[in-house]
């Protein structure tokens, strides 16, 4: 449930906070107060609409901050799966924008829009103005019966995606195999011309490293002898002043001090390993120089090689390793040509197998999808009867692809009579604006009854309807809200009478600013606002008893 809203500098709204309630909550107001706001601002909150466009001019920032009770099972374990936690039972989406940078956050964490849609989806429904319009597409209608069926045909639904992805692939594989002759002889001649080449090279892998290690070694030479010698002059004991020279002449003084003190004993034997070790050091250093012998003509050979590799890697990989793997592919391919018809055989064998699954698969959705489009139309005609389609028949039609795809070989098309005597026709054909308006309530009711969903919203559900008819989707709200929290935007009385909770949104100008405010009417106020949707400006004794009549009356149709 959609706990409350919290806006800020949003279009005319400069801070405003609503507190919704279980149940049915209504919004009204006159044209242009900004109802739309509202839907408008959730939406950008939950990323669905881009946020700069309903910020509020000449401000610094922009906030909408979404509170959710998450009072559902499956809402709980959608939230662990997108590592969300659960504050005391509370999910808040935030999404600020500051300095053109919007930054979206869950329970205090920021994290990218797509958590948020997905956060969302388990969450809330939003019915937007033109959504029925979506109805005019055979596409959606398939969306909407896997959305019905889907506890049994989601799983399926994933295999068949993934088949498909392979199905793709194989027929992919195919078509590139009907390569002409000479083409495949041209690409098999420079395999062999790659693969000879490699082969020539006779690589070792870790070669290239050894030999750059032995290639800085070689031609830094002298270098490396400049600072041998000067090493040798510092630690030497036959230069002047040399560290072995000097330890050993204090070796000797420190043993005469010694026949006067054993204490220094110890001492003695410390000056001494000193001496050793740096006699042992020196003499690792003059072997060292010693094999340190340049070859002129061995450097040359380490370079030409070097160069070599590194003329392989520009071409095949940048390492050894790499090169070699990409010989390994190389010869393969090249396997494939020199046995092509073999090939192709197996190919076409992979190909028609895995087609095979795919239409098995497939025709195991289609027939879950056929079971379950009876219950669907005859629960979706249900809800078109209680919304004031007398005479409806609502049928749903299934024609096979002739290829399969990601969702399966099925196209739906609702089709739809309300007239006696009239054949069902596509809907698209049939329906006007108000009846699209109330056919996709009607689904969104069967959906909701199926999956769930915590909160409904309805922006402007009402277009094209009014009379008799408005009532009947009046009384439908009243019984979506017997189980769901449902907040929808009117312009009809008798939609607004079945209210549990009823805002008013109004404009204001103060200090020449426009302002938008939105406030929770009580009993008395909400019979006044229907009275102003009844009566329009002059709000007469007679049309306030007839809204206080009509809040009456909706009291007692929700008490059935």
């Amino acid at each position: 449930m959609l706990s409350s809203l919290h806006v800020k500098n949003i279009a005319l709204i400069e801070e405003e906070e609503i507190n919704f309630g279980p149940g049915l909550n209504i919004l009204t107001g006159e044209t242009g107060a900004g109802k739309s706001i509202i839907i408008g601002s959730i939406n950008a909150a939950l990323g669905a609409k881009n946020f700069k466009e309903f910020v509020r001019q000449g401000t610094d920032y922009a906030l909408v901050e979404l509170v959710f009770s998450i009072d559902q099972k499956h809402q709980e374990e959608k939230m662990r799966e997108l590592d969300i936690p659960i504050d005391d039972g509370q999910v808040i989406i935030t999404r600020k924008l500051s300095k053109g940078r919007s930054i979206s956050r869950i329970n205090g964490e920021t994290v990218p829009v797509s958590v948020v849609k997905e956060a969302a989806a388990a969450l809330i429904d939003i019915h937007g103005q033109h959504e029925h319009q979506s109805l005019l597409y055979k596409k959606n209608h398939l969306k909407i019966l896997d959305e019905f069926a889907r506890e049994e045909v989601q799983t399926l639904k994933e295999k068949n995606e993934q088949l498909y992805a392979c199905y793709q692939k194989s027929r992919k594989k195919i078509e590139e195999s009907k390569k002409e002759e000479s083409e495949r002889m041209k690409e098999a001649d420079f395999l062999t011309f790659e693969i000879e080449e490699i082969e020539a090279a006779h690589l070792n892998a870790g070669e290239d490293e050894k030999l750059e290690q032995q290639y800085r070694k070689l031609s830094n030479g002298r270098q490396i002898l400049q600072c041998i010698d000067e090493i040798r002059q510092m630690t030497g004991s036959e230069t002047e002043g040399g560290a072995a020279g000097n330890i050993g002449r204090a070796a000797r003084i420190l043993a005469g001090a010694v026949r006067y003190d054993e204490e220094l004993r110890g001492l003695q034997e410390q000056l001494l390993n000193l001496e050793d070790l740096l006699g042992d050091f020196n003499r690792e250093l003059n072997d060292y120089e010693d094999e340190l012998d340049f070859d002129e003509s061995q450097f040359w050979e380490m370079e030409e090689r070097l160069n070599l590799i590194n003329r392989l890697k520009g071409k095949y990989g940048n390492s050894i390793e790499e090169i070699l793997q990409y010989q390994k592919e190389k010869e393969e391919r090249l396997a494939v040509l020199q046995d092509y018809d073999n090939y192709v055989l197996k190919l076409q064998k992979e190909y028609e197998d895995t087609k095979a699954k795919l239409l098995e698969n497939a025709q195991k959705i289609s027939d879950i999808r056929e079971k379950y489009a009876e219950s669907l139309a005859v629960s979706i005609q249900d809800g078109l009867i209680d919304m004031n389609f007398l005479d409806v028949q609502f049928e749903i039609q299934f024609q096979k692809l002739k290829e399969p795809q990601a969702d399966g070989i099925d196209e739906v098309c609702f089709l739809i009579s309300t007239n006696p005597g009239e054949p069902v026709r596509p809907l698209g054909e049939v329906a006007s604006g108000g009846e699209l308006s109330r056919i996709m309530l009607a689904i969104k009711t069967v959906l909701a009854e199926k999956d769930e969903m915590g909160t409904l919203i309805f922006d402007e559900i009402d277009v094209g309807i009014s009379g008799r008819t408005a009532q009947k989707v009046s009384e439908k709200m009243a019984v979506i809200a017997r189980h769901h929290q449902v907040i929808c935007i009117t312009h009809l009385a008798q939609i607004a009478a079945m209210a549990d909770h009823h805002f008013v949104i109004e404009k204001y100008v103060q200090n020449q600013n426009t302002f938008t405010s939105i406030q929770e009417l009580s009993e008395e106020e909400t019979v006044r606002e229907l009275a102003r949707i009844l009566g329009g400006a002059k709000i007469t004794r007679t049309v306030l008893e007839n809204a206080r009549e009509m809040k009456e009356l909706a009291i007692r149709t929700k008490k059935y």
